[in-house]
């Protein structure tokens, strides 16, 4: 199995960017898709961005092209770089993992981080 930590979340200004970080450990954290979730208070957790290989990926429409989903397999690592972040970006965020790509709903995944805060001020 796999173990995530999330870390890199914080306060910031609208407009500005900020780098999400998850750790992974695992052997086989090389074959497994890796995705981003958030969940804003009261709200349900929703899909962000998912890295299901090295040439497909897949983005919420809310954060397409300002959200990249990357991954260095040698410090066993999963980012979420945010771009041009708005106060509607406000959520914890949760990296997500799975042996096998299933679906883009959180039922769909396995492994889950304990999540980290994302708050964007006007």
């Amino acid at each position: 199995q796999v173990q995530l930590v999330e870390s890199g979340g914080g306060l910031v200004q609208a407009g500005g960017s900020l780098r999400l970080s998850c750790a992974a450990s695992g052997r086989t954290f090389s074959t497994y898709v890796m995705g981003w979730f958030r969940q804003a208070p009261g709200k349900e957790r929703e899909f962000v961005a998912i890295s299901r290989s090295a040439i497909t990926t897949y983005y919420a429409d809310s954060v397409k092209g300002r959200f990249i989903i990357s991954r260095d397999s040698a410090k066993n690592t999963v980012y979420l770089q945010m771009n041009s972040l708005n106060p509607e970006d406000t959520a914890v965020y949760y990296c997500a993992a799975n042996q096998y790509y299933r679906g883009r709903q959180t039922t769909d995944w396995t492994y889950w981080g304990q999540g980290t805060q994302v708050t964007v001020s006007s």
